[in-house]
């Protein structure tokens, strides 16, 4: 690795936690490599891990492998997140107190790790939504999502101003922002290349700005998340210190098992936050903080609407869910959606403000005499385990997931899900003498199989 600014490491003296001789040791080491299971997905994957203390389904793994040639990461049995990242569980834990029936935003949500996470921990009738305002970005939120499996997790591709309009809607707010990225150079040596003192200036100017538009959609007493890869306090504890200075803001008391080496920190306003250092947990760096809001804020009307269930269409394609109580809406000109019936004011509501990219689980559309189910359905935890499927060994599934013939035969004619362990991949269609590949052409690996 190439040398850390000293401009950088001048200014971390005086931070806490901090020891130059450690903090470039641990650079000098590779990072470690972790993942978290996905509890509506267990399959039993690694069980003899070591276990990320403050998530409990985080696991670290002894070495990386090739996860593009794992079909069971394609099913979405687990996501690839770094260690110290995933401490918004243990946070959200200690904050909402199992709430039930939250509205949450992860605002700055590609590629999808901390939205996975928090659609783990929400009950189903909460809502999640995650954004990316970066369209490319967003294709690949919306497939993370897709794999994850849960029907209550929406995906829009909107400016954090568009979502403020939403005043006092969310109960949570996230905001992973974007930042100077100096806490993941173990991962990525190049982005040395592109830190300065300047962008780190720049960073801290975005985040406030992020923050100040997001503001107004954070209910009274709702809870902002707040996080970075930095290590520099002007993204930092600085910016907790504007919060504090533009807002009526408290931090609330969180309970951080010494062992852990998480080092809490408070700023000049007297908020807390939790720096993770490279050298002190196994993970990179990373700053989070909770925060209160302690003020009054304004909130939404209601919307009427009529209600929109299509009774044909559920008649039609309600056989591929086992959830009750859905709606099932034109989402539209062709394609139709299920979603739980408590989440359609909700839908009203927010197309008002947003760009809504996903809402509840794409079902596919009707044809002449048939229904043509869409990706998502086989992906998802509420699948009907009727359904016909094909349970596939792993050179199989990664045939199908390549798009190429799979070397099976003798299926019952129709639609039929491709299994893994039990878990969906796609959809495949076996007629007379063939069977067609229903996985979605952007979904397709091109490694070659080892």
């Amino acid at each position: 690795m190439k040398n850390i600014p000293a401009s950088l490491l001048h200014e971390l003296q005086s931070v806490k936690g901090f020891n130059e001789a450690d903090f470039l040791a641990a650079h000098t080491l590779p990072p470690p490599v972790s993942v978290r299971i996905n509890p509506a997905k267990e399959i039993g994957l690694f069980a003899t891990n070591e276990r990320i203390p403050w998530c409990s389904n985080g696991v670290y793994l002894n070495e990386r492998p090739v996860f593009t040639l794992d079909p069971a990461y394609h099913a979405g049995a687990y996501y690839v997140q770094e260690a110290s990242s995933m401490f918004i569980e243990h946070m959200l834990k200690n904050v909402l107190l199992d709430k039930k029936g939250l509205r949450v935003l992860d605002l700055c949500a590609a590629p999808g790790g901390k939205s996975t996470l928090i659609a783990s921990l929400l009950d189903k009738d909460s809502l999640l939504i995650s954004n990316e305002v970066i369209r490319t970005r967003a294709s690949i939120l919306d497939e993370n999502m897709t794999r994850w499996g849960h029907m209550n997790t929406w995906v829009t591709s909107n400016d954090p101003r568009d979502l403020g309009r939403l005043k006092g809607y969310f109960d949570v707010v996230v905001v992973d922002a974007p930042c100077s990225g100096s806490g993941l150079w173990r991962k990525d040596p190049r982005a040395l290349d592109e830190w300065s003192q300047a962008n780190v200036q720049m960073c801290g100017e975005r985040q406030q700005r992020i923050l100040a538009d997001v503001w107004p959609a954070l209910k009274q007493d709702g809870i902002l998340i707040y996080a970075t890869c930095s290590y520099s306090p002007q993204e930092d504890e600085q910016i907790l210190d504007w919060l504090a200075g533009e807002y009526k803001v408290e931090t609330p008391e969180l309970a951080v098992p010494g062992e852990w080496n998480i080092v809490p920190v408070t700023t000049g306003n007297g908020l807390t936050g939790y720096r993770f250092y490279p050298h002190k947990v196994k993970g990179e760096g990373f700053f989070i903080a909770a925060i209160l809001k302690k003020e009054e804020a304004d909130t939404l009307r209601p919307v009427r609407f009529k209600p929109a269930n299509d009774k044909k269409i559920q008649q039609q394609a309600g056989h591929l869910l086992r959830a009750d109580d859905l709606v099932f809406i034109q989402t539209d000109k062709e394609n139709y959606s299920a979603m739980p019936a408590g989440h359609e004011a909700d839908m009203h509501l927010l197309q008002q403000a947003v760009y809504l990219r996903k809402t509840g689980l794409k079902l596919g559309k009707p044809a002449a005499k048939e229904w043509l189910p869409e990706h998502e359905v086989a992906l998802s935890i509420d699948t009907n385990a009727n359904i016909p499927f094909v349970e596939a060994d792993r050179e199989q599934a990664l045939r199908f997931l390549k798009r190429e013939e799979m070397g099976i035969s003798g299926l019952s004619k129709g639609w039929q899900i491709i299994r893994y362990n039990g878990l969906g991949l796609g959809w495949v269609k076996a007629l007379d003498n063939r069977v067609n590949n229903y996985l979605p052409k952007q979904w397709r690996i091109r490694m070659d199989i080892e």
